[in-house]
């Protein structure tokens, strides 16, 4: 299915500015991992391991951990995702903002990076063109190797000009560094570096590979409902990790769905929690699958595992 066709508005084309970022990516050494601007990047795994050895395992450091993981996977799916990539639902300024921030402290870029290169993945994927195909480039590559490469570094702002235009959105993407520095030193101040390793370090390398299952396990192991140009698949135990992402092949199959579980078995908590919002007035507009989309014939082979 197209995204004209779910209901999305195509990426937009590519300007002449864009052409020529696309020109200097043709450089193969950009498409290696840059290990320089990574080491933040494995310092956080490396000072989550080492931090738990030295301080010892706590449960109620589990907890706090595992409270900012999804606290945060919020800020992605219901955020980053429904919202900023896919417009499934509408907000206000103000709480559009507050998605951003929470997206924001996930520690994956700019909100404005991340929307607009996953539009690029839905124009492509698992075809040449997509930054992150499991089919076309491996595993490691789907799953890490894309975000840390060189190639990506810069947002692509002709994919995301409909919320370029909110000056607060673009500072906050440029300047994404801020509050993530900030949020760490609050933790560190307010809790001690017990907090540090354990609201920052444990639960951001959580995050960052719970969060990057979608892009690698969610188009390799599953099961496939609908028909798609992709391996797109639905699992529910990516779908728990995720808080509702998991149900992919759902949401390739028809992404203007606000809900990505489209049947009630099918555990999906952002939505959950966007209904209860939309009762406040805080969100509104939630577009779900027409039943005539949701209750189409499912492909053959819907049972079959890999």
């Amino acid at each position: 299915m197209t995204l004209q066709a779910a209901g999305i508005e195509s990426p937009a084309p590519v300007t002449e500015a864009g052409q020529a970022i696309a020109a200097a990516n043709d450089d193969p050494s950009l498409s290696r991992i840059g290990w320089i601007t990574s080491i933040p990047f494995f310092a956080v795994h490396v000072a989550a391991v080492v931090g738990v050895w030295a301080l010892g395992w706590s449960w109620k450091g589990f907890l706090l951990a595992v409270g900012f993981y999804y606290l945060r996977m919020f800020g992605i799916t219901a955020g980053n995702h429904r919202y900023f990539a896919h417009r499934t639902y509408k907000t206000g300024r103000v709480f559009q903002f507050v998605l951003a921030f929470i997206g924001t402290l996930s520690v994956q870029k700019g909100v404005l990076w991340w929307a607009a290169h996953h539009r690029l993945h839905h124009k492509f994927s698992d075809k040449p063109g997509d930054i992150h195909s499991r089919k076309i480039n491996g595993f490691l590559w789907s799953h890490v190797g894309w975000i840390l490469a060189r190639k990506y570094d810069e947002t692509e702002w002709d994919q995301i000009r409909d919320f370029r235009a909110y000056p607060e959105l673009v500072w906050l993407n440029r300047w994404h560094l801020v509050p993530i520095i900030a949020f760490a030193i609050t933790l560190q101040l307010t809790l001690g570096w017990w907090g540090l390793v354990w609201g920052f370090m444990v639960s951001t390398s959580l995050l960052w590979h719970g969060t990057f299952t979608i892009n690698s396990l969610a188009h390799w192991i599953g099961r496939r409902r609908y028909t798609t140009t992709d391996d797109s698949r639905n699992s529910l135990i990516l779908a728990l990790i995720t808080l509702g992402e998991g149900w992919h092949n759902n949401h390739h199959y028809y992404p203007k769905a606000v809900n990505q579980g489209f049947f009630w078995w099918e555990i999906d908590v952002t939505y959950y929690v966007l209904r209860i919002l939309s009762v406040f007035g805080i969100v509104w507009d939630l577009h779900t699958p027409p039943a005539k989309i949701r209750d189409r014939a499912p492909i053959a082979s819907r049972a079959a595992r890999v």
